[in-house]
């Protein structure tokens, strides 16, 4: 008896293994067939397993390891970290400023991420205060090249090149000097001295003049036409044009400067008419030499900044 029962239970283990088996051969020959027709499908697919190939490679090369880095590695681990970093992921953004992160990175070199950032930071702050956002990162683009750690030789510091120790109230209200450093607080500082600057001068041009310190000069040398270029640029980027990402730039033009008679310090209380250049010293780092040329710059390169006194007068005004 229970022979019988025994075969009939193999039986039907292979009368079901074997019909398993073709089911699932059909669901693959179905699979290969449907996805020779889905190339996204497809592509997506071996994307997945590559990173799941690569992840496993990366696993097994952790494991082999020394055992005294990982503990190196370990003792210096830092999981809040990622807060310190100014990075954002472009797909959280619209597409007129998706289209303005993937121009600037390949124009600067800069990575996408900390670009989305500040193009996100721009927009915000842009609103806040009624300035175009295209004119803040035209502003970021010349003045630094979007390095957040550049500084001239007069003090002027960041990705807006603000000068530090003159505004350090403004630093105050986050944290200290320091943070100047850091890209989305520098945006706000400079976007703060840019708009005081354009309110004092009485218009764009002219705050732009004001903003680089060559208010008591014949020219800027060419940082508003610059500026107002690369916001141009932009401009076009966004409506969704294509715009070289090599596009040149006015070239700055070497101007001879005659200084004032004598330095005249700027009061606390004083107001710069609009139109009107501060007549204030150059920044109490710097005196405005008499005849000093201007260097000219590089068409894709910041403009260097010689002066900027007029950061004074804001300051105290």
């Amino acid at each position: 008896m229970w022979r019988t029962v025994a075969a009939d239970v193999v039986a039907g283990v292979r009368y079901v293994s074997h019909n398993t088996l073709a089911l699932l051969g059909l669901l693959a020959v179905t699979l290969v067939v449907f996805m020779a027709g889905k190339a996204d499908w497809r592509h997506s697919m071996e994307t997945r397993a590559l990173g799941w190939l690569m992840e496993r490679a990366a696993e097994r090369t952790t494991a082999s390891a020394a055992p005294e880095s990982n503990d190196m590695l370990l003792a210096m681990a830092e999981p809040e970290a990622i807060s310190r970093a100014t990075a954002l992921d472009p797909a959280e953004l619209n597409r007129q400023q998706v289209a303005l992160v993937n121009w600037i990175s390949r124009r600067y070199s800069v990575a996408q991420e900390p670009v989305s950032r500040l193009v996100q930071e721009s927009w915000s702050v842009g609103k806040k205060v009624g300035m175009e956002p295209t004119l803040i990162l035209a502003v970021m683009a010349i003045e630094s090249g979007f390095n957040p750690f550049a500084q001239s030789h007069v003090g002027a510091q960041g990705l807006m090149q603000v000068m530090t120790g003159i505004h350090h109230d403004k630093y105050e209200l986050f944290g200290g000097r320091r943070a100047a450093f850091d890209p989305v607080t520098n945006l706000r500082v400079g976007v703060q001295v840019l708009q005081d600057c354009i309110r004092r001068a009485g218009s764009l041009e002219a705050g732009l003049k004001f903003y680089v310190g060559a208010a008591n000069m014949a020219t800027d040398g060419g940082y508003a036409s610059k500026v107002l270029a690369e916001q141009a640029y932009l401009r076009e980027v966004v409506a969704g044009r294509k715009v070289a990402f090599n596009a040149p730039l006015p070239q700055a033009s070497a101007v001879l400067v005659e200084a004032p008679a004598a330095a005249v310090a700027v009061p606390h209380s004083a107001a710069v008419a609009p139109g009107v250049a501060a007549s204030g010293p150059s920044n109490g780092l710097m005196p405005i030499p008499s005849a000093a040329p201007v260097a000219p710059a590089a068409a894709s390169d910041p403009l260097p900044v010689m002066h900027r006194p007029e950061q004074v007068a804001l300051a105290h005004g």
